[in-house]
């Protein structure tokens, strides 16, 4: 099987692929590209069994409904006025909060955070991809599925933090560190050096581990109270297993590419 992971920024210049094989006892990076435009992000996709991406597939559907009545003049002010909590509900999907409630973690608002100018482009993205025929499920149901890689990390008890930005390369190299102990199946390869250098190949490369995760159905998935506002706003998957059961064996997929 090939995952495949995607760190993505509003620009190429910052955004990361990686892909990751899979066999029954190995799992090899095979290759890495930062600087990755919309046309190889979508190639990566569609060549993918599973392509984890680290960016919001939608948007909370209260904010979306506020910005419509806010157009038309019709915005309906809560009772006990406009607070923190209203100001919360608003910018915050279902998943930002289960996430929150897992991990402690605070995934960026993408109604109220620079993050939207990444879900912008990545909007584009699934939308070239339905016109290719690869329609998304924002569950993650299908090819694609949202992911967060500090989540992930924190889950499988790797450093999580404070490694981004060329500032903190000493953390970064720690957490690639940690990775090789918590997963010596993993083999980098000639990729390890972009992975100590850049913390979006990093990224990158945890994203396409969250999504063999993701393929295996170890992540958290939406119950059925949560399930329409998945559909629209997107949904976090989080790992439920560790990292070595990310070497469990799929059952038999006829799609090209799928098995190692």
């Amino acid at each position: 099987m090939i995952t495949v992971g995607i760190d993505l920024a509003a620009e190429a210049v910052d955004t990361a692929v990686a892909w990751v094989e899979w066999s029954e006892n190995r799992a090899r990076v095979t290759r890495v590209e930062t600087r990755a435009d919309d046309g190889l992000v979508v190639e990566a996709i569609l060549a993918a069994g599973k392509a984890g991406v680290d960016c919001p597939l939608g948007w909370p559907d209260r904010f979306v409904d506020f910005l419509v009545a806010h157009r038309g003049g019709e915005v309906a002010l809560p009772l006990e006025g406009v607070g923190r909590l209203w100001r919360r509900d608003l910018a915050n999907r279902v998943t930002d909060l289960v996430v929150r409630e897992l991990t402690g973690q605070r995934p960026l608002s993408v109604a109220a955070d620079r993050i939207g100018y990444v879900a912008m482009r990545c909007a584009g993205v699934m939308a070239e991809l339905a016109r290719r025929g690869q329609v998304v499920d924002r569950r993650g149901g299908g090819v694609v599925v949202e992911v967060y890689p500090a989540a992930s990390l924190k889950r499988w008890g790797l450093p999580f933090k404070g490694y981004k930005r060329a500032a903190n390369l000493g953390e970064l190299n720690r957490l690639v560190d940690g990775l090789g102990r918590a997963a010596p199946w993993l083999d980098l390869g000639a990729f390890e050096g972009v992975c100590r250098a850049s913390d979006d190949a990093a990224d990158a490369v945890v994203a396409a581990l969250t999504a063999r995760a993701a393929a295996l159905g170890l992540v958290t998935a939406p119950s059925p109270g949560q399930a329409e506002a998945a559909r629209t706003e997107g949904w976090i998957a989080v790992p439920t297993t560790s990292l070595d059961g990310l070497m469990s064996r799929f059952e038999d997929d006829p799609r090209p590419g799928v098995h190692g």
